[in-house]
């Protein structure tokens, strides 16, 4: 298998950070230092670093591959436009720093490019996960604010109705009836203290009703690219366009995840031996990613409730003796398993060329 001191002949390091980037560019297959220099995140200092790199490096695209850390970061905006160029931008490995080494971004930087050269080329590790990809984690990030934001305004609005003689019976949660309500109060000539609370009122009423706005829109967006990019994954018992774009979030790229094993370690799922004696078992693991592990926990429930197949395979776990919660992790489990033969065997399709 090639390595890339066989294959190119520069390798440019990238060290990135918010407001600067430094560049490395050393020769291959001997590691040679050729230049180095710093430039900022603006997009003029990304032109003159595209610029820089390509006279340090004689021009030749194919000959030259960038290893830039954070990729999927302070690197994401970098990596897009060498690419847009024409260079070959992976993810530089993890930096392994000796004891007594002395650190800068330069070194950094060298550092990344070094370290690259043994690598294995088929190997190399590509963080970019594409347009959609991008869309669907703004959109899942955008979806947890909202939610949590609603939360808030309808928290802030109960304890307005429920410690004040509003004319809002609150001894429940409020409904969307009662919000919809509260939402088209007028003023009214009343003692200033009543008056101020429910103006209150009225303000997160509407705030609710905007966010179930936003909420909504977000939603559809949301399924449209589900439905184009991954609809094998719908067609999965319990996987909502929601938990698909959390999903399909984390599965990023192709390679990321390289086994079932890979995707339970990071959801989350995979078993945690917890025996003693006499007694073997195991529990919930509080690891991972708890963004994915909600999702999937999710799905699980949601099974749990409605479809028929899920339903009677509990049934026979609790006779055999087993609790709901590790009749839960056994299936969060199983359904770890069964998203990635679905998405290895029909991977997402790229959208970004359409």
């Amino acid at each position: 298998m090639p390595i890339v001191a066989d294959t190119y002949q520069h390798v440019v390091g990238v060290d990135t950070h918010a407001a600067t980037h430094s560049y490395a560019v050393v020769q291959c297959p001997t590691g040679r230092l050729v230049d180095e220099a710093t430039f900022p995140t603006t997009s003029g200092g990304l032109a003159r670093a595209a610029g820089w790199v390509a006279r340090r490096t004689g021009g030749d695209l194919d000959a030259v591959l960038v290893s830039a850390e954070g990729t999927g970061s302070y690197g994401a905006v970098l990596a897009e436009h060498l690419a847009q160029i024409g260079y070959r931008v992976v993810e530089a490995p993890t930096p392994v720093r000796a004891r007594g080494r002395g650190k800068t971004d330069q070194l950094d930087a060298a550092a990344a490019a070094r370290a690259t050269l043994a690598l294995d080329v088929d190997r190399l590790r590509d963080r970019r996960a594409g347009q959609v990809q991008t869309a669907l984690a703004v959109l899942a990030t955008s979806r947890e604010q909202l939610n949590a934001d609603r939360v808030r305004s309808i928290n802030a609005l109960t304890a307005l109705v429920r410690s004040h003689d509003l004319g809002i019976d609150a001894r429940r949660a409020l409904t969307a009836t009662q919000i919809h309500t509260i939402a088209a109060w007028r003023r009214r000539d009343e003692p200033l203290g009543l008056a101020t609370a429910r103006a209150e009122a009225l303000r997160h009423a509407r705030r609710v009703l905007e966010l179930d706005a936003n909420l909504a829109t977000n939603r559809q967006q949301t399924t449209v690219l589900v439905v184009e990019h991954a609809p094998t994954l719908l067609s999965l018992p319990g996987v909502g366009a929601v938990t698909a774009a959390v999903i399909l979030t984390v599965w990023s790229h192709p390679g990321r995840i390289h086994s079932e094993a890979a995707l339970a370690q990071i959801a989350g799922t995979c078993p945690i031996p917890a025996s003693s004696g006499n007694t073997t078992r195991h529990r919930l693991n509080r690891g991972g990613d708890r963004r994915l592990n909600r999702a999937i926990n999710t799905i699980a429930l949601t099974r749990m409730r409605v479809d028929p197949t899920t339903r009677a395979y509990v049934q026979r776990r609790l006779a055999d003796g087993k609790t709901t919660r590790e009749i839960r992790r056994c299936l969060k489990r199983y359904i770890t398993r069964q998203i990635h033969r679905t998405l290895t065997a029909a991977p997402p399709q790229p959208l970004d060329a359409t």
